[in-house]
């Protein structure tokens, strides 16, 4: 615990005025906004305006004070960055597609198989495992392609094809039996989460403040909804 959360936890610093803070859609709903939520409880002061967008923030030129994102940070002068932890992918599918058309145990028997890609700015995302000590890529290809996480997991439920869906997201859906794990011996890419703000000689307190809480509890809620069976880098 830093300094100024250690300060903030004890109740010697009051929050007030408002923060203004970017992250992405399905990411911020689900793991972000409650742990910011949770701040605002402790800080009657502090006012939240969060702002759900997977699109590219301007800090300055929206007034933002703070953005969180699942990517590395640019590499830019006027950008100040934090990491706040990371997440995992998991590769995911019906009991019923399953049933159907098999189970994959091989990266060799992806090609077979139905997959939904996810897009990202017009551009199919691959697939990354770790196999021998190596990065292996895969060009999931398949009838559906989607720019909403949330639409592809409804997709892989329905049957369509097999998934590659961030752990935290597919862990409701694998503990409720609509999805099961699959390749879960071969370790997945993990991707990073930064905070960024404004570079400049003085950050403001709800700010910093709000980092520093960010980054004491958002690793430990990840964590908590690690895929069952998946084991962590």
């Amino acid at each position: 615990m830093r300094l100024g959360e250690a300060a903030l936890a004890s109740n010697k610093l009051t929050l007030n005025g408002r923060l203004k803070v970017s992250m992405p859609v399905l990411f911020g709903q689900q793991c972000v906004a409650p742990i910011l939520l949770a701040l605002a409880k402790a800080h009657p002061g502090l006012a939240l305006e969060l702002s759900f967008s997977d699109r590219k923030v301007d800090l300055v030129e929206e007034g933002v004070d703070l953005v969180i994102r699942n990517a590395e940070p640019p590499d830019s002068l006027d950008l100040a960055a934090r990491r706040l932890g990371e997440h995992g992918m998991t590769l995911c599918a019906s009991p019923a597609y399953l049933a159907e058309r098999g189970e994959p145990v091989t990266l060799a028997e992806l090609p077979e198989h139905e997959c939904i890609a996810y897009l990202r700015q017009g551009r199919v995302l691959s697939w990354w495992w770790q196999e021998a000590e190596a990065w292996r890529e895969v060009q999931p290809r398949g009838r559906l392609q989607m720019d909403d996480l949330n639409a592809i997991t409804q997709a892989a439920i329905a049957g369509f094809g097999l998934a590659w869906l961030p752990t935290w997201l597919a862990r409701p859906h694998l503990e409720r039996g609509e999805l099961r794990e699959l390749l879960a011996r071969l370790p997945g890419r993990r991707y990073p989460i930064n905070a960024l703000w404004p570079h400049g000689p003085h950050l403001p307190l709800k700010t910093r403040l709000a980092i520093d809480w960010l980054a004491s509890r958002l690793p430990e809620q990840l964590a908590s909804v690690n895929v069952p069976g998946h084991q962590p880098q």
